[in-house]
């Protein structure tokens, strides 16, 4: 939900030499020396954190902390004593006072993921924030001034949301001084490759494994997929590899049947079965709603039980 830390990210962490990502890497270096706000767009797992740790760390403010915050993550209720900080008995249950992410953040960068889900009355609130650089406490009229860099970030389209008036359009304006669009995992194929062994070695040496190799033929099933989860859900297949297969190679038996069943529907050419189709619209769900079951069922329109049997039943790790 929220995470202080001082990062060490650098510029190689940015894995791929598809035209998209060397568009991003030289913009983020562009962009990255300017104390400005930045607004990341992009679908669910493409990275959007990465690129703001890189923001951030390229910047005039790397020696001070970057605060990740997913406003989604949070409920509304407590989102804003999360942001803004309380004092000692605000609210029941605020046994003390606490400084906030934003405050925490001072002199430093801090990451608004999913900043599409913020309430009105919150955006009202982190307008006024941006505007007068000052803070004040939930329960408190003090004003208490704050120096801090804002990455936003979200999945949706936000112009469209504030056409919809779901979204401020002066708050819009004051966070897209700049505007970086993360491309998905799709429209950069020959990333691929170079990313599932970045993850490979990775996750041998987090789970203190001998490092695998990955077959022709699982990398093949691996090009052609078209990764809806985008970066994490390659990153998680790679994960199951290690923890389920064998050996010194991943074959196309250490991955998920939502990836090899693609290849082998071959008695229906290329029209997908009922199976198939079911598994990528739950998929296609539980991406959107970003990993959250509970709105991911709710968009499906069936309860949590039977959206955790699909889950199970297709294998499904977002």
């Amino acid at each position: 939900m929220g995470e202080i830390t001082a990062p060490a990210a650098g510029a190689d962490e940015l894995v791929g030499r598809s035209p998209p990502i060397e568009r991003l890497r030289a913009e983020i270096e562009r962009i990255a020396r300017h104390n400005i706000n930045v607004l990341l767009e992009g679908e669910s797992g493409t990275g959007k954190e990465l690129v703001a740790r890189l923001i951030h760390s390229q910047g005039p403010r790397s020696d001070k902390p970057f605060v990740g915050v997913n406003c989604a993550a949070i409920h509304e209720s407590l989102l804003e004593s999360e942001l803004f900080g309380h004092e000692a008995g605000a609210f029941t249950g605020a046994a003390r006072a606490t400084l906030g992410f934003l405050r925490c953040a001072d002199g430093g960068t801090v990451l608004l993921d999913e900043i599409g889900d913020m309430s009105g009355a919150l955006q009202s609130k982190l307008l006024r924030v941006l505007e007068q650089r000052e803070v004040i406490p939930v329960g408190s009229t003090q004003r208490i001034p704050v120096d801090i860099r804002v990455v936003a970030a979200t999945h949706q389209d936000l112009l469209q949301a504030v056409a919809d008036g779901a979204f401020r359009r002066d708050l819009y304006y004051r966070i897209n001084v700049v505007r970086l669009y993360i491309p998905p995992l799709r429209e950069r194929p020959e990333d691929v490759p170079l990313l599932a062994e970045r993850f490979s070695r990775s996750i041998a040496r987090l789970l203190k494994l001998p490092h695998r190799r990955i077959s022709p033929a699982a990398m093949k099933i691996l090009r052609e997929h078209d990764w809806p989860g985008n970066v994490r859900e390659l990153s998680n297949v790679i994960q199951r590899a290690y923890v389920l297969g064998s050996g010194l190679l991943i074959e196309p038996g250490d991955l998920p049947e939502s990836l090899t069943d693609r290849g082998s529907s071959g008695k229906n050419g290329d029209f997908p079965t009922l199976d198939e189709q079911v598994c990528r619209h739950v998929r296609n769900a539980l991406t959107q709603a970003g990993g959250v079951r509970t709105r991911a069922a709710d968009m499906l329109g069936i309860d949590r039980t039977t959206l955790w049997r699909m889950i199970k039943r297709y294998d499904l790790r977002i």
